[in-house]
C-alpha cells in the first residue's frame, strides 16, 4: 500500500513538472532587453502606484505567492534588511501578489515592511509578467523577480527564486549592473 502511495506522489510530481515546463515553453514574460509592461495597482495604503512612477530608478519588481507564509515572509524580511543598500544603488523594492491592500497593510505592519506591496486582485499584472500559478481553486502570483533599469527596460529575470538568498543575489547583480553603467 505504501509503495502505491509513493508511486502516485511521484506520478503527480512528474505531471506538475511537465505542466510547468509546457507553461514555460509559451512564456509571455517580458524578456531581458524589452520594455517592462507598465501597470497601476493599489499599494498597502490603498493608493495607486504605477511602474512609470519609478522612472529614473532601478526597480526590483518581485512577485510572491501570499502574505504571511514562511517563504514570502523570509523573502520580504531580507528585502527590508537590505533596503538601505538598494537605496544607495538608486533602487526601489516593489512586491506584487494577488492579496488585497488590506492584507498587504496587515503584513507590512506585522513584519515591519516599509516598501510598497501592490494588490493584483484581478491577476492581470501577474499574468502580464507570466508570474501566475493557476491552482485548482485559486490563482496565486508565482515567485518571480524582474530587475528593471531606470529607463524601464528589463535587465534580469529570476524564475528559480530561493527566498532565503534572493535579496543578496539581486543586490549583487544590481551592483554589477550599476558599476557597468558608469
Amino acid at each position: 500500500m505504501k509503495l502505491a502511495g509513493i508511486v502516485l506522489v511521484v506520478a503527480a510530481l512528474i505531471g506538475v513538472g511537465l505542466f510547468l515546463r509546457t507553461a514555460r515553453a509559451d512564456s509571455k514574460a517580458p524578456e531581458v532587453g524589452t520594455a517592462a509592461p507598465d501597470f497601476t495597482l493599489n499599494s498597502q495604503e490603498g493608493k495607486p502606484v504605477s511602474l512609470h512612477d519609478f522612472k529614473g530608478r532601478w526597480v526590483v519588481l518581485y512577485f510572491y505567492p501570499k502574505d504571511f507564509t514562511s517563504g514570502c515572509t523570509v523573502e520580504a524580511h531580507n528585502f527590508q534588511r537590505d533596503l538601505a543598500q538598494y537605496e544607495k544603488l538608486n533602487a526601489v523594492i516593489v512586491g506584487v501578489s494577488v492579496q488585497d491592500a488590506d492584507s498587504h497593510q496587515k503584513f507590512c505592519t506585522k513584519e515591519g515592511l516599509s516598501f510598497k506591496l501592490l494588490a493584483d486582485t484581478d491577476h492581470k499584472v501577474s499574468e502580464s509578467y507570466d508570474s501566475i500559478m493557476n491552482m485548482a481553486v485559486m490563482k496565486l502570483s508565482a515567485r518571480h523577480t524582474f530587475l528593471i533599469d531606470p529607463n524601464g527596460v528589463v535587465r534580469k529575470v529570476y524564475i528559480d527564486v530561493k527566498p532565503d538568498v534572493h535579496s543578496t543575489e539581486v543586490l549583487a547583480d544590481l551592483g554589477q549592473m550599476e558599476q557597468a553603467s558608469k
